[in-house]
């Protein structure tokens, strides 16, 4: 006694639940032999669309026992059957169900792709079935260039891609023209005369005449049951998933290809879609990439201009560190730096000697700042000289009357004259200009008014007096000198001259060391907040992610019915929402990049970090990979017939 190749007992089907609860099949029988040509005929409404839906793993049952040669659906999973559908069935269906991104030679080519074909055997096998089926000067047509009769035959040859052992065809001439629709049935027969088993709904008796076996449902239940002849039973095989678990690697490898091309083909036929995906992770890599690269310019030009000093420097002030009032501090005093100026680790000392003059250069007189400093002063600002330069140790010990002036005063006195030698009375005091400097960096940016620099010992003997009160002491260090051991050093010394601590310190180092905490902190702060906006761009990605799967159920369904698994499906909407964040990424970076080029015409120093630009495109793809997985696991759970209705 034959086997039959597919078996149903007792089937029934039902729609809704409760009150709206609708039982289309009502216990259904049938066998189906391989080598069958059976068609499923009645009215609009009868179950016969719902019976071939089950027939063919589409859908499923409510109740009853369905078994694929021998092997109850029961106990397979949903990779199984999809399998089934890959390996053993084919589909024709009344609306073609091609996919109108792919040529007719991709669309018939796809079901190869999940059974794991490599690329030229897959295509040379769809352009054989185009060409036996009239096709071979269509190959490259899209759906929309074809008509309908060539839109079903490329369909029935997508069908035969991997084998059609069973080939399931619901209305297939049902949108098709009457020459078009005999060349389709002749195809179906010849198929069946070469050994497949061939399983068509109609609601047409005359096509329905071309099937040996004829089943009449009406109701949801079989009302006859007619064969015309005896067919020849063929042996079936139930290994159908041997090939894809042979070829595992080579399948995986072509669906994530597939999985990546298409991706590409939707985002560039919703090209305004994608941009607005795009556009929330666009704005916040952007945004982190800039604020991190303005963090780390602002840090360096701090950094530099307090290594300009040169060596580390301490800087002595009057008052104890902690505020305690209940301590009264001494003055500072020169005695106080001559005594710091011999520590064998000190290259030299400045005070800190200022106060408002009277400077008068012909006709023109100003009120000045004038400082007394030392012979080093310049090594401790971050300035330059743009003409002359510095004091002589000379000029020191001499009370030598010369003064080093600032551009602005230059400006100021001279104009384009040529400043050096020219002769300016300070509080009625003859000085002359031997240097001008320039504030360097962002200092020179500010109006820091008209400046003069003299020699401490001439500020003390010609406007001071003899024991000027210094409002801090900074100290110079020779090179490779440790800031910590000296500053020991230093409050000692101090301590034993005043009696008492009444003062503090602060070095160059402690002062590169906040500045590097502060950057730290930053950039917390700017990593929480691009986590932030990261995330509201990953809610975007996921809502437009959950648009397409509503979008494109036909095509799901369509890849579904062909053999595609829920990892397929899963894969190939994850792999476009990484695609998608990840060239949002790369685009939030170039904007960022772009936009710090303006920056910088401002005298603003951008550094960009490629430890920050590698972490915030792969950050852009792990979103893309977490925000995409609720849509992509919402359109791989679809039922097959559901996807195919709704699209």
């Amino acid at each position: 006694m034959n086997t039959p190749i597919l078996s149903l007992a007792n089937i029934t089907k039902k729609f809704g639940s409760g009150e709206n609860e609708l039982q289309v099949l009502h216990g259904i029988d049938v066998e189906i032999f391989a080598g069958e040509m059976v068609a499923i005929v009645g009215q609009s409404g009868s179950g016969k669309s719902t019976l071939m839906n089950i027939l063919a793993c589409l859908d499923t049952p409510t109740s009853g026992d369905y078994a694929i040669d021998g092997v109850p659906t029961t106990d397979m999973d949903s990779d199984a059957l999809a399998s089934l559908r890959r390996d053993k069935f084919g589909f024709i269906f009344q609306r073609y169900q091609l996919l109108g991104s792919l040529n007719a030679l991709e669309n018939v080519a796809m079901p190869a792709i999940y059974a794991g074909t490599k690329n030229h055997e897959r295509e040379q096998k769809a352009k054989l079935l185009l060409t036996k089926l009239g096709l071979e000067q269509r190959l490259y047509h899209y759906p929309n260039q074809l008509s309908g009769g060539q839109q079903q035959r490329v369909s029935i040859a997508r069908a035969l891609m991997n084998g059609g052992q069973i080939i399931f065809a619901d209305e297939p001439t049902g949108a098709l023209d009457s020459k078009s629709s005999r060349d389709v049935m002749d195809i179906l027969t010849q198929l069946n005369q070469e050994g497949h088993t061939v399983i068509l709904v109609t609601h047409d008796p005359k096509i329905a005449q071309s099937a040996e076996r004829v089943i009449e449902i009406s109701d949801g239940q079989i009302l006859t049951d007619t064969k015309k002849t005896q067919s020849k039973p063929l042996s079936v095989s139930a290994n159908f998933s041997q090939k894809a678990k042979k070829n595992f690697n080579i399948q995986a490898i072509s669906r994530i290809k597939e999985a990546f091309r298409m991706a590409v083909l939707t985002m560039i036929a919703n090209k305004m879609r994608t941009l607005l995906t795009m556009l929330g992770i666009i704005i916040g890599i952007a945004s982190v990439v800039l604020i991190v690269a303005l963090g780390n310019g602002s840090k360096q030009q701090i950094l530099t201009q307090i290594n300009s000093i040169g060596s580390s420097t301490i800087s002595v002030s009057t008052g104890v560190e902690n505020g305690d009032d209940s301590v009264k501090p001494n003055d500072l005093t020169l005695d106080d730096m001559y005594a710091l100026e011999k520590l064998p680790f000190v290259e030299s000392v400045s005070p800190d000697l200022s106060m408002t003059m009277q400077a008068q250069f012909g006709n023109h007189t100003k009120s000045v700042q004038a400082d007394g400093v030392g012979i080093n002063h310049h090594r401790l600002q971050n300035v330059e000289f743009v003409a002359g330069g510095m004091f002589r140790q000379s000029d020191l010990d001499n009370f030598s009357q010369k003064i080093i002036i600032s551009e602005k005063v230059k400006q100021t006195f001279f104009k384009q004259n040529d400043a050096l030698g020219q002769v300016i009375l300070l509080n009625g005091v003859p000085t002359t200009v031997v240097g001008v400097f320039k504030y360097k960096g962002i200092e020179g940016n500010y109006d820091r008014g008209l400046k003069f620099w003299l020699p401490y010992r001439t500020y003390q003997a010609r406007f001071a007096g003899e024991s000027p009160r210094l409002n801090s002491i900074t100290v110079l260090l020779k090179k490779d000198q440790s800031s910590a051991l000296a500053s020991e050093n230093i409050s000692q010394v101090l301590t034993k001259r005043h009696g008492k601590k009444d003062f503090s310190l602060f070095n160059s180092d402690s002062l590169a060391k906040t500045v590097e905490k502060t950057a730290q902190s930053l950039t917390l702060l700017i990593g929480a907040i691009a986590v932030i906006s990261l995330l509201v761009g990953g809610i975007g990605v996921m809502n437009i992610m959950l648009v397409s799967v509503t979008e494109r159920t036909g095509e799901i369904g369509v890849r579904m019915a062909v053999g595609a698994t829920y990892k397929d499906i899963v894969w190939q909407f994850l792999i476009e929402a990484m695609v998608v964040c990840a060239l949002g990424g790369v685009l939030g970076v170039l904007l960022a990049v772009g936009l710090g080029m303006l920056v910088q015409l401002f005298n603003i120093k951008v550094i960009f970090s490629i430890a920050s630009i590698v972490l915030a495109v792969g950050c852009a793809s792990l979103i893309g990979l977490v925000f995409g997985f609720m849509p992509a696991h919402r359109a791989a759970k679809m039922n097959p017939i559901d996807a195919l209705n709704k699209g």
